[in-house]
Parts: structure tokens; C-alpha cells; sequence
């Protein structure tokens, strides 16, 4: 099984590996920038009103701001431009025990997961592109490149060249998944036609650096509940995508029996933070973990946003009782 564990990362860059990589390797091509247009309607009104109205539609303004600025991060409510910087603050704390906190957390219930939704679900194919979102520390882009590595070893003439990229807004975690690639000699799969790219953005706009229709497959494990507007990101996904491109999420969600949902309850908040604490000094960001989980809508809920995005031959799969599901959808 992979055992991986940090330097800096210049901000919406495309970092390449090369998966020839060297001590000192060298940044790969940013995607070409596609900027979005935007268009405003101008609103008049009355001369004799217009000292009213626009008294009016300040204080319209202002409530409407505050309602639409609020959001939760675990429990809290805070102001919604705060939580990306809560955020990555607590992904910066937690990154070196990311994979360690996870193993103990689940019981290395993640592992197996992990391999379901890769392989079992998703099937990539050599000489696509595939983007892993939130993916830090590299555990599912790294099954994805080996499962291509190995049909690229099925078909040695082909001439392709497979693509996946590692999208995170967190620089910390992109450098833990970029040290862990180097300990385990993934230079070495380029000579098999696969090659890894590392990209600090946002998953909710990544217009800069990823093109429309660009992506044969788009996945995202356990970081959609992270996002400050999970909508915007599900549409991110599906514009970034290639018409016939699957989108899947793997992501922690409502356990179905209710006896088991009371203990799952009683382990998550009693126990979690308690190994935060003891095992990264940290028991805050696991609070809010913990927190994220129970914010995070069930699935059915879940499966209408991704309807809603525009994502057809939606469906989702429980696994292990409804602690996770995996969720996936077809762009046409």
C-alpha cells in the first residue's frame, strides 16, 4: 500500500513532476487562461422617486449582503468570505498528519474506499486527462496513474500519453502529495505514459488555469464539504469536463441505521478530536472535521445538486452503512 508524508508552492501554477522528477524540478505549462464575461443591467428610476429608491435599494442591499454573507464552518456561523481562510488554515495545521490522522480516524477504512471508487467505479482511459480535486496529498491521483500505468503496460505501442492533475488550494498539502511522489519514485511512470501534474486553485473557479471541456474525468474525495459554495464547484466541474466526462465524489454522508448513526455520533465527536489532539496537537481543526461531516447534506439531497449542475445519470452508491457515498454523474 502507498506510505507517503513540505515546500512552496507559487500560487495558480502548474507544477510539473514530469514523473521524471528531480530535486529541482521545473514548473510545466500553465493552462491557457479563459476568463469569464459578465454583463450588468443598469437600473433607472423616476427623477422625483430616485433619492427614495436608491435609500431603498442600499437597505435592500445591505440585508440582502448580510443574509447571502453568512455561512457555517462546522457549528459556527461565520462570514462567508472568512471561511476559505478558516479553511486552509486548518488544512496548513493538519497537513503532515493528513495521511496518519486518516488511517487512525477510519481505521484504514479510507484505503478500501479509496479503492472502490477507483478501479471499481472509475475507469480512466490512456491518453486522457484527469483531474483530482482537493486531492493534496495525492491518494487518489496516485491510484489513478497506477491504474493507468497498468493499461498503458496492457497497450506499449500506443504513442499516448496520460494525464493527471492534482488540484488543491492548500500549498501544504500539494507539497506533502509532491514529497510522498518522490519517495515513491513516480518519475518512473512517465516511461509508461503517465505523467502528474501539481495545481494550487480554487475548486470553485479554476477558469485561469483549467480550459472548458478539457477533462475526461473529474474526482473529488472527501473536499466538496470543505468548499464554501459547494454549488459553484459542482458547475465548476462540470464545465471543465468533456461532453461524455464522469464526475465522482467520494464523501462522508448520512449513516442509515439509526442505532449505528448513535455510536458513529458518539465516536466521531467523543473520540476524533481526542486523536487530533494526542496525534497532530490539534484538537480545533478535527473538531471542525467532525463538524463538516454532520453540515454536509445527505445523499439524496446531494444527488439533486449534482442534477442541478447539469450532471446527468446521476446515482450514488452507499458504502459501509452510509458512512461515505460515492456519488457520480455524466456530463453529456
Amino acid at each position: 500500500m502507498l506510505r507517503f508524508p513540505v515546500r512552496f508552492l507559487r500560487s495558480h501554477k502548474l507544477l510539473s513532476t514530469r514523473l521524471c522528477y528531480s530535486q529541482h524540478s521545473e514548473a510545466s505549462d500553465v493552462f491557457k487562461k479563459y476568463p469569464s464575461a459578465s454583463s450588468f443591467a443598469n437600473v433607472t428610476s423616476d427623477a422625483n422617486n430616485s433619492q427614495q429608491t436608491q435609500q431603498t435599494t442600499e437597505s435592500n442591499t445591505k440585508d440582502s449582503n448580510n443574509t447571502q454573507s453568512e455561512t457555517h464552518f462546522g457549528y459556527k456561523t461565520v462570514p462567508e468570505h472568512e471561511k476559505q481562510k478558516m479553511v486552509h488554515e486548518v488544512f496548513r495545521n493538519v497537513a503532515d498528519k493528513y495521511d496518519l490522522m486518516n488511517d487512525l480516524m477510519s481505521g484504514t477504512m479510507h484505503r478500501i474506499w479509496k479503492d472502490q471508487m477507483i478501479g471499481d467505479h472509475y475507469r480512466p482511459q490512456i491518453g486522457g486527462t484527469y483531474l483530482d480535486v482537493a486531492g493534496g496529498t495525492g491518494d487518489v491521483a496516485f491510484r489513478i496513474a497506477e491504474y493507468l500505468k497498468r493499461q498503458h503496460l496492457n497497450a506499449p505501442n500506443s504513442g499516448l500519453t496520460s494525464r493527471v492533475i492534482v488540484s488543491d488550494i492548500n500549498a501544504n498539502m500539494l507539497e506533502v502529495g509532491r514529497q510522498k511522489s518522490i519517495e515513491l519514485n513516480l518519475h518512473k511512470w512517465e516511461h509508461h505514459g503517465v505523467k502528474l501534474d501539481w495545481l494550487e486553485g480554487n475548486a470553485e473557479d479554476l477558469s485561469e488555469t483549467i480550459p472548458d471541456r478539457s477533462i475526461d474525468g473529474y474526482t473529488i474525495a472527501f473536499g466538496i464539504r470543505n468548499v464554501t459554495h459547494i454549488d459553484k464547484a459542482i458547475k465548476e466541474a462540470h464545465r471543465v469536463l468533456k461532453p461524455g466526462g464522469q464526475f465522482l465524489c467520494l464523501e462522508f454522508s448520512q449513516v442509515y441505521p439509526i442505532a449505528l448513526r448513535q455510536f458513529y455520533d458518539w465516536y466521531s465527536f467523543n473520540i476524533i478530536p481526542k486523536i487530533g489532539q494526542v496525534v497532530a496537537n490539534d484538537h480545533d481543526s478535527y473538531q471542525y472535521l467532525v463538524e463538516s461531516i454532520r453540515q454536509f447534506p445527505p445523499q439524496e439531497r446531494f444527488k439533486q445538486m449534482i442534477q442541478d449542475a447539469g450532471f446527468k445519470n446521476v446515482r450514488y452508491t452507499s458504502l459501509t452503512f452510509g458512512v461515505v457515498a460515492l456519488h457520480s454523474g455524466i456530463k453529456l
